[in-house]
This record gives C-alpha cells, sequence and structure tokens, in this order.
C-alpha cells in the first residue's frame, strides 16, 4: 500500500469527522458542504481501493492475509457513503453525528489496513 495515501485518508475522514462534528455540536443536519467533503473522502476510499487491488494482482502479499485486508478495503471503502445515506435520512443534528463516526470509523479503518498490509 501507499502509506502517503493511507495517511492522507486517514486525516481527511478526521477533518470530516471533526467537520461534522462541529455541526452537530451546533445542532445543524449535514448540509450540501459537507457531503462534497464526504465526496472528497470516498475518493480516496476508491483510489486506495483500486491501489490495492492492484497491488495483489501484481502478487505483492499483505503480512496479515489477503482476505483481511480486502475486507479491510471494502469496509473503508463503503463507510463513508453509508454514512452519508443514513446522515439523510435523518435531517436533524444526528445526521451530522452519524457523518462524524463514519469518519472516525473510516480513520480507524485506515490506520488497521496499515497494520494488515505490514506497514
Amino acid at each position: 500500500m501507499l502509506n502517503a495515501l493511507t495517511l492522507v485518508t486517514g486525516v481527511a475522514a478526521l477533518l470530516l469527522a471533526a467537520w461534522c462534528g462541529w455541526a452537530a455540536y451546533r445542532d445543524q443536519p449535514t448540509k450540501d458542504w459537507h457531503f462534497i467533503g464526504m465526496a472528497v473522502v470516498t475518493l480516496l476510499g476508491v483510489i486506495q481501493l483500486v491501489i490495492g487491488i492492484v497491488q495483489l494482482t501484481r502478487g505483492e502479499k499483505a503480512e496479515q492475509g489477503t482476505t483481511i485486508f480486502v475486507a479491510y478495503l471494502l469496509g473503508a471503502f463503503a463507510c463513508i457513503p453509508a454514512a452519508g445515506l443514513m446522515s439523510l435520512a435523518e435531517r436533524t443534528r444526528w445526521g451530522s453525528v452519524t457523518a462524524a463516526a463514519g469518519g472516525v470509523v473510516m480513520a480507524v479503518l485506515e490506520v488497521r489496513l496499515y497494520d494488515i498490509w505490514g506497514g
């Protein structure tokens, strides 16, 4: 894996979590700007998914196993879109809390991906 991409994705997810958490603190639902932020973090997740799969097909191996690595890659890819959909369903401050929680989960998944790959 690309360590720089993992770091950038994790930091972007934490920034998104802080931004959505601030909106929840101010009793605001997720707004269009939050969804643009979620799209950026999701795009980073897609890039990471593609790079991870390409590296696996080239014969590189994850230190802790390919199956668990792919599972975490797919989880990181799906985390922010799932949180975004749930925040759309809840158009109160709790939608912002859901989006913030998704960002935190994504950051944790990035740390775990780094460990699984052998970082």
